[in-house]
């Protein structure tokens, strides 16, 4: 009797783990994106690591912007994470935006977020 009540509980257990545990597409883009910045902006890669890396994120972000794209589960949500990746194009569909104006991804994502080669130039490290 034992055994059957943690066999069965282990079961109902596992179903909520697995659950809980999946992902829309919005999410993995979300999480794409993510390791895509973060892979822009480390210090401790070298130049040709840097670039395969980006290439390699960016071809998976390209097939993740077209799913989510093509999701037809998310024009029903009103959720305030779709509402703000629609309202934001050009930051959300990062490879999509930067191949529509013709620029790497890397300055593209700058030019979003207002940095420029310049002003990247300019700046200087310091302690506050």
């Amino acid at each position: 009797m034992k055994l059957l009540f943690f066999i069965s509980l282990s079961a109902t257990l596992s179903l909520f783990v697995l659950a809980s545990a999946e992902a829309g597409s919005l999410e993995n883009l979300e999480r794409e994106r993510a390791i895509l910045i973060d892979t822009m902006l480390s210090g401790d890669l070298g130049i040709k690591e840097r670039q395969a890396r980006l290439e390699t994120t960016g071809t998976r972000l390209i097939d993740l912007e077209r799913m989510v794209l093509r999701d037809k589960s998310l024009a029903g949500k009103n959720t305030s994470l779709v509402q703000a990746a629609f309202q934001n194009y050009d930051l959300t569909f990062l490879a999509h935006a930067s191949i529509e104006q013709d620029r790497s991804l890397t300055d593209h994502w700058l030019n979003s977020v207002g940095l420029s080669t310049q002003t990247l130039f300019n700046a200087s490290m310091g302690r506050r």
